[in-house]
Order: structure tokens, then C-alpha cells, then sequence
């Protein structure tokens, strides 16, 4: 274990090193040339890596994930993929870390080398997740509002891209930047359903799928759009209704866990414990 550990920290050095030293020539040097030309070369690295590990339909389905995200930080599929081995890296480098300063048995090191740089693979997909989850929330709770002003202005005389252009302006949050999003590729020449597919896609709900299907058709078949969004923004209040209804529910189980675990225990003490004492006293004598 201790020659593994050795030549496993030499190689960590000897990499670091050379690194270091190619870095402060090339500065040294100012070659700034060379500087974009080896930046060139280990993004080619990074993607033909990502391509030769990530499958097509595993690259699709982050691609949507990042969409469903907000595109955070402009990651892209390869930035991801780079993100998820510079985790298991430094879990790994964490984990020798550990292992020099503890003393631990052949087992417990294998162990530790396992676990620490796969919570370090993991941790960019459970903040991915994190991420996702955030956003459709905030997009479900605004669609109600954004509904309404929609209908108010189309009802007023607006037309449709008039009035989500008053959207945009008026509110705030990542719904609003879709519909932001969706009237640009409009102004800029893109196919309604298509702008609305894409809309579909980034945010990937239930509730705007519908809404954005109820669009379509009123399109299609010429029936009156304020109608439509008057209906859509019905369902869609009484749905908040719901789910803050379903939110009130779950409330007294949650509440369960810290009772029993914090409250109870502190009021047992205080009740029970004078009298313990003195039963205790009592019994004593």
C-alpha cells in the first residue's frame, strides 16, 4: 500500500511539475500564441474524451438537462463531462490526502479511494438536479400570473407577440427569460412551432406543454387566442390552488420528525425529571 501511495503522489508531483514549468516558459517566453494553441488542444482532448465515454443518447440526454437547467454557467455537454472528472480527481487526490495523515488497513484505503472520487463524480449531477428542480418550481409558480397578463393584454387589443413582449418586461424569473427567448427567435425570422417546440423543451413541464399545445391548435384551427389563454389561466390558478393545498397536507408529516426527535425529548426532561429525582430521592432512603 505505502509503494502505491508513493508512486501514485510521484506521479501527482511529476505531472504538477511539468505543468508548472511548461506554463512559466511559455509565460516567460510570451508566447501567447502558444498559450491559445495549447488551450485549443486540450479542449480537443476534452471533447474527444466526452465523445469516446459519453454515448450519443447519454450526450442527448445531458444536453436536455442542461437545457431544463437554465444552460448554467454556459456548460455545455463537454464542460459537464470535464466537471464530473475534475470531481473524481480531487476526490481522489482528497482521499490520498486522508490516507497520509490517518493510518488506515489495506481494505479501508481501497474503500476510501472508491467512495471519495465517486461522491466527486456524482456531486455535478446531484447539483444538475438540484438545479432542474429549482427552476420548474419557479416556473410553475409564476405561469399563473404570466397567464394572466397575457390574457388581459390580448383581451385589450394587444397582439400575441405584443403581449408577451409585455411579459417580458413585466416580470422576472426564468419563465419570463424563456418568453424572452421564444419572441426573439420569432422576430428573427424562426417558425412559431418550432420557436414553441424549443420553449417546450428548455423548460420541460407538464403545464406548459399543455399550454403551449392549447397555442398551437388555437392556431391551427383559427379559434380565438384570448379565449384560450382565459381557459389556460383557469386551470392554471386552480392547479397553484392545488398544489398549495397538497403543500398544506404534507406539512404536519414533516413536522413529525423534528417533534419526536427535538421537541419531545426536551419536554420529557423537563417534565419527568423533577420527578425522577425525587422518586429517585424517595427510593433512595
Amino acid at each position: 500500500m505505502i509503494i502505491v501511495l508513493s508512486l501514485s503522489l510521484a506521479m501527482y508531483f511529476y505531472c504538477f511539475y511539468s505543468v508548472g514549468r511548461l506554463v512559466a516558459n511559455v509565460v516567460a517566453k510570451n508566447r501567447v500564441k502558444e498559450i491559445e494553441a495549447a488551450a485549443e488542444k486540450v479542449k480537443t482532448g476534452i471533447s474527444a474524451a466526452s465523445e469516446r465515454f459519453v454515448t450519443p443518447k447519454r450526450s442527448f440526454q445531458l444536453k436536455n438537462r442542461l437545457l431544463e437547467a437554465g444552460q448554467p454557467r454556459d456548460l455545455d455537454v463537454d464542460g459537464f463531462v470535464t466537471l464530473k472528472v475534475l470531481g473524481a480527481v480531487s476526490g481522489l487526490i482528497v482521499g490520498l490526502i486522508i490516507a497520509l495523515v490517518g493510518s488506515f488497513t489495506p481494505g479501508r484505503f481501497l474503500v476510501l479511494m472508491i467512495m471519495l472520487p465517486g461522491i466527486g463524480f456524482t456531486l455535478p449531477d446531484a447539483w444538475l438536479h438540484r438545479l432542474i428542480a429549482r427552476r420548474k418550481k419557479e416556473i410553475a409558480r409564476s405561469l399563473p400570473d404570466i397567464l394572466d397578463m397575457l390574457t388581459v393584454s390580448v383581451e385589450a387589443g394587444l397582439g400575441f407577440d405584443a403581449a408577451v413582449g409585455k411579459v417580458v418586461k413585466n416580470f422576472k424569473g426564468p419563465l419570463a427569460k424563456e418568453f424572452g427567448r421564444w419572441l426573439q427567435e420569432v422576430q428573427f425570422g424562426s417558425a412559431r412551432k418550432e420557436a414553441w417546440r424549443g420553449l417546450g423543451r428548455r423548460v420541460n413541464l407538464p403545464e406548459v406543454g399543455s399550454f403551449i399545445l392549447a397555442v398551437l391548435q388555437a392556431d391551427t384551427f383559427g379559434v380565438s387566442i384570448g379565449k384560450v389563454l382565459r381557459i389556460q389561466a383557469g386551470e392554471m390558478r386552480v392547479k397553484r390552488r392545488q398544489w398549495a393545498e397538497e403543500a398544506a397536507m404534507k406539512t404536519p408529516v414533516k413536522v413529525v420528525f423534528p417533534l419526536v426527535l427535538c421537541i419531545f425529548p426536551a419536554l420529557m426532561i423537563v417534565i419527568m425529571g423533577p420527578a425522577a429525582i425525587k422518586i429517585y430521592n424517595t427510593l433512595s432512603f
